[in-house]
């Protein structure tokens, strides 16, 4: 039987924090990469996201809904990439 935490840490910072990662590491990759490389360093940035994701909530020490706190950062930053890369993928249409 397991005891029950009395303060339980909150969970919804840490998965936040991938997703501003992740819009952190979009910009950067869509201001100092050129266009034909954008794709790849993007899958470079998500697999990192999911590496921070999972170093996070191990940090957190709770194994309730631990693959749904993941799945959430997860796709959370395949979301954010991908807006980011719709845009910067627009903008390189629309300025020609």
């Amino acid at each position: 039987m397991s005891t029950p935490d009395l303060a339980p840490r909150r969970t919804f910072g840490g998965i936040v924090a991938v997703w501003v990662l992740a819009a952190v590491a979009g910009v950067l990759i869509g201001l100092l990469v050129p266009p034909h490389w954008r794709a790849q360093w993007i899958s470079v940035a998500l697999g990192g996201c999911l590496i921070v994701s999972f170093a996070v909530q191990l940090w957190y020490g709770r194994s309730q809904a631990f693959i749904q706190r993941m799945a959430v950062s997860s796709l959370g930053a395949a979301v954010v990439l991908g807006l980011i890369t719709a845009v910067f993928a627009l903008a390189a249409v629309v300025s020609g």
